[in-house]
């Protein structure tokens, strides 16, 4: 028995299908432009950003640009790179266009359909942001995709690790700016804490593509973005406490894994407060007292470090320093701390 809302979908088609059939105008028109389009010269090509830009100005939309847009990018790319976009592509860069999500299999050309968008929107000249999930896949389609865009005349920044503020403010200058989600976070948060417009880096966030989305904006953006300030150094507490971590055994605490937390028990709060004692570090009776806060706030960090986290699975230890292990992509984080005290 076929349901009312399934027959409906065999009538009319899903949602899904009338938003694609919906496009199928414009990428006739694309189509139709193909022949005008081989027919110019490189120069040519490339100065249609400025006809573009000077539409635009002239109080065109950039929806009235996006046939002749598409097809200028499609000419682009088959000339600087031997690959011409697909109608299937060109309906991907649309649906981007519109700030919807294009789901596409491996090996039909994510990194293409992205140009098509990109090279639009980049004509108002606010910029456009391309955020992926790391320092390599920025580097290589910056790269890769960046000949397009130039050979239109169009300006390339891509953002990494370890740039200073001058080489990222020239960066988010270009008109097409490759960076990781993290940059990206990092630096809007910083531009925050700055005490003069001129001091920030970023020049404002008009339009973005994120490739990866469910990882960026699913799995990865479960992991807060926290810049945390200097501490004072008390390097002997922490290895006097984490040498007390090694005398305590199952019966002293409680983990829960899955929530990743640990706590102690009756047992191992009074082993450790006898520890503390004998140690001087135990200030009154109880752990508990708010004398010892600090240390309280000491030793859960210890316990976690000692419990949760496991070397050469959650990081690794690189020339004396502890660098974080990307959960999700595996790769290291340079720069990237524990939070509260835990890293030390």
């Amino acid at each position: 028995m076929v349901s009312l809302g399934g027959l409906a979908r065999k009538v009319f088609g899903s949602s899904n299908d009338r938003r694609v059939k919906s496009t199928r105008p414009r990428v006739e028109a694309i189509n139709a432009m193909e022949n005008e389009m081989r027919a110019l010269s490189d120069a040519e090509l490339a100065g249609r950003t400025e006809k573009f830009r000077q539409d635009l100005a002239d109080g065109a939309s950039l929806d009235d640009l996006l046939v002749p847009a598409f097809a200028t990018v499609r000419e682009a790319a088959r000339r600087v790179l031997g690959m011409r976009p697909f109608d299937v592509q060109l309906i991907g860069g649309m649906v981007l266009h519109n700030g919807g999500i294009a789901e596409m299999r491996t090996g039909e050309g994510k990194t293409l359909v992205a140009t098509l968008p990109v090279y639009l929107n980049a004509l108002a000249g606010k910029g456009v942001h391309v955020v992926t999930v790391n320092d390599y896949l920025a580097k290589r389609d910056a790269e890769w995709m960046g000949r397009v865009y130039k050979f239109l005349g169009l300006t390339v920044g891509i953002i990494v690790h370890g740039l200073s503020d001058d080489e990222r403010r020239e960066a988010y200058a270009c008109d097409v700016t490759y960076a990781t989600n993290n940059e990206l976070g990092f630096d809007y948060l910083r531009d925050n804490m700055k005490y003069e417009r001129s001091q920030m880096v970023q020049r404002g966030h008009s339009y973005a593509i994120v490739d990866e989305v469910d990882s960026i904006l699913v799995d990865e953006a479960r992991t807060p973005l926290i810049i945390s300030g200097p501490l004072e150094d008390r390097s002997e507490m922490y290895n006097t406490i984490d040498a007390f971590m090694l005398r305590l055994g199952p019966a002293d605490y409680e983990v829960d894994e899955k929530q990743k937390t640990t706590i102690f028990t009756e047992e191992g709060t009074e082993k450790l407060e006898n520890m503390l004692t004998a140690a001087g570090l135990l200030k009154g009776e109880s752990l508990y007292d708010v004398e010892n806060v600090a240390i309280v706030h000491h030793v859960n960090n210890a316990l976690k470090a000692h419990l949760l986290f496991q070397k050469d699975r959650d990081y690794i230890v690189r020339n004396g320093e502890i660098v974080i292990i990307d959960e999700f992509t595996g790769r290291m984080m340079p720069g990237r701390r524990y939070s509260e005290g835990l890293h030390q």
